[in-house]
């Protein structure tokens, strides 16, 4: 029969595979660093299993995710700066104090009078004040300062354009960024007419940084909406291949295979 263990189970687990002399080579020899990638990966797999409504192995993804947050914490104890411990204190501590509106002292006891409902508006606008006191009081002068630079590029982007509209830098309206949008397709057509591959990449940049600021108008996480798209792409493609084959397929002419692209996207239609 299978055990089931606890969170005292995972952290003692964690410790005997660092120990030095009984432990798991692999695992010895990890630091900070060198696991950062494989972080990234789990966290890719949670989403994964989500997005693929795959609720069974859910689970286990989120595992293998929090076995992350375990090793940095041994490696954290072992360097004598945090533990496990540390990690969920410091986060109760900041979820405390980013919701007056339901711990109104701050503290897990206090509860919220069942007449005093803050509304969305105030909840943000409460939320995104105590980030900036926190921001502040960890010496980042800079509005933009603490967003990661290890982000996607397209969720960088959304939170640096959505940080700065919070202090009032912002297109008043969508109109106005599809605009930009336009001006910079025609920056972009320029540089290309050009044959200046230095300035194709910053205007393509550009391009796609405005393309990011319309989905953020438009109330759309832009990267889901690609990882969407790809999806549909694959599915497509995939669908294109069957109906030829995939050897055959590669020998069909461009216009022949538009012309099945063109079928697979309205037979979807009209499923």
């Amino acid at each position: 029969m299978t055990s089931e263990y606890s969170i005292q189970d995972l952290r003692y687990l964690m410790t005997r595979l660092r120990n030095p002399k009984t432990g798991c080579p692999w695992d010895i020899k990890q630091t900070y660093k060198t696991i950062t990638a494989h972080t990234i990966e789990e966290v890719y797999e949670v989403v994964d299993a989500i997005e693929r409504d795959d609720i069974k192995h859910l689970s286990e993804e989120l595992g293998d995710l929090l076995f992350q947050i375990i090793f940095y914490s041994q490696l954290g104890e072992e360097d004598n700066q945090f533990n496990f411990d540390t990690v969920v204190s410091s986060i109760t501590s900041k979820l405390l104090r980013r919701h007056p509106h339901v711990f109104p002292d701050g503290t897990l006891p206090s509860v919220r009078s069942v007449d005093r409902v803050a509304s969305e508006a105030e909840i943000k606008r409460n939320w995104e004040a105590i980030k900036q006191q926190e921001r502040s009081g960890k010496g980042a002068p800079s509005t933009l300062d603490d967003i990661p630079l290890a982000l996607p590029a397209l969720s960088r982007a959304h939170k640096l354009q959505k940080r700065a509209a919070g202090v009032g830098f912002d297109w008043p309206e969508v109109k106005l960024v599809i605009d930009k949008v336009k001006e910079e397709i025609a920056e972009l057509e320029a540089e290309i007419s050009k044959g200046n591959s230095q300035g194709v990449e910053e205007e393509l940049g550009d391009l796609l940084f405005s393309c990011v600021n319309l989905a953020r108008h438009l109330a759309t996480d832009p990267e889901k909406a690609l990882a969407r798209s790809n999806i549909k792409f694959k599915r497509r493609f995939e669908a294109m291949e069957s109906a030829v084959g995939a050897k055959q397929f590669s020998q069909l002419s461009l216009d022949q295979m538009e012309a099945l692209w063109v079928q697979v996207k309205l037979s979807e239609s009209s499923l």
